[in-house]
C-alpha cells in the first residue's frame, strides 16, 4: 500500500485530500508545515509528497531540495498561484507536477497515480555509461551518476532520460515525451516537458547553453546526443 505525505498548513484541506486517498486505498501521513515534512521523510516511508507552495516557514523551494537530498520522492505541488510563470517556477525547483487551488480532490487523487505510475517504470535494466563514464544510468538502483556524482534527479527528470537514452540519436517530439513520460491521459501542457529539460540539462550537461546529452531539435522536440562507451 503507497504512503502519501499531505503537507499543508490548513487542516480542512489535509483532511478532504486525506479522505480521498484512503476510499482509493492510499496511506497517509500529514504534516502542517515544511520542517514536519522534512521529519516524516526522514523516518517514515513515503511513497509520494502533495505539498503545498506556500506555507509558515519554509518556502516550497527550501522543501524540495531539502527532501530530495534526502529522497527521489516524486513532489505534488499543490499552488494557489494561477498564472503560467508561477506554474513554471514550482516545476523548476524541483516538482513532478502541480495542482491550482481550488482544485477537485478527484483531481489530486488522479494526479497521484499517474506520478506514481510513470516513477515506478524503469525503461532500462542494467548500468550503461555514457562519454567514457561522464555520466552513467543506473536502473538498479534507480540513480544517475555524473562524473561519478549523484546528479540527484526527480522521478520526472529520470524517467525523461530514460526515454531519451533508449534511442540515441532519434529525434522525439514534445507530445510523443509527454504520452511517455507523463501517460496519454496528462492534463497539463505542452511546456511542461521544457522546463524538465531545462532542469534536467542544469543537472547532467557541463554547459546546459550547449548541451552533449539532451539536444534540441528545433520545431519538434528534442533527441540524446550521448555516446554509449
Amino acid at each position: 500500500m503507497k504512503s502519501i505525505l499531505i503537507v499543508d498548513d490548513e487542516e480542512k484541506i489535509r483532511d478532504v485530500i486525506a479522505s480521498y486517498l484512503h476510499s482509493e486505498g492510499f496511506q497517509t501521513k500529514e504534516a502542517a508545515n515544511g520542517k514536519q515534512a522534512v521529519e516524516m521523510i526522514l523516518h517514515f516511508p513515503i511513497d509520494l509528497i502533495i505539498l503545498d507552495l506556500m506555507l509558515p516557514d519554509l518556502s516550497g523551494e527550501e522543501v524540495c531540495q531539502q527532501v530530495h537530498q534526502i529522497s527521489p520522492v516524486p513532489i505534488l505541488m499543490l499552488t494557489a498561484k494561477a498564472a503560467e510563470e508561477d506554474r513554471i517556477t514550482g516545476l523548476a525547483i524541483g516538482a513532478d507536477d502541480y495542482v491550482v487551488k481550488p482544485f477537485s480532490p478527484r483531481e489530486v487523487v488522479a494526479r497521484v497515480k499517474v506520478i506514481l505510475r510513470r516513477s515506478g517504470n524503469d525503461l532500462l535494466a542494467d548500468r550503461i555509461s555514457f562519454q567514457n563514464g561522464d555520466l552513467i544510468i543506473d536502473a538498479v538502483k534507480r540513480k544517475v551518476f555524473k562524473k561519478e556524482k549523484d546528479a540527484n534527479l526527480t522521478p520526472v527528470e529520470y524517467k525523461l532520460l530514460l526515454v531519451l537514452a533508449r534511442h540515441p540519436g532519434r529525434s522525439f517530439a514534445r507530445e510523443e515525451l509527454i504520452e511517455k513520460v507523463f501517460g496519454y491521459d496528462y492534463p497539463g501542457e505542452m511546456r511542461t516537458i521544457d522546463q524538465h529539460i531545462k532542469n534536467l540539462r542544469h543537472k547532467i550537461e557541463a554547459d546546459p547553453s550547449c548541451p552533449v546529452y539532451i539536444l534540441t531539435v528545433y520545431g519538434f522536440g528534442y533527441r540524446f546526443g550521448g555516446d554509449r562507451r
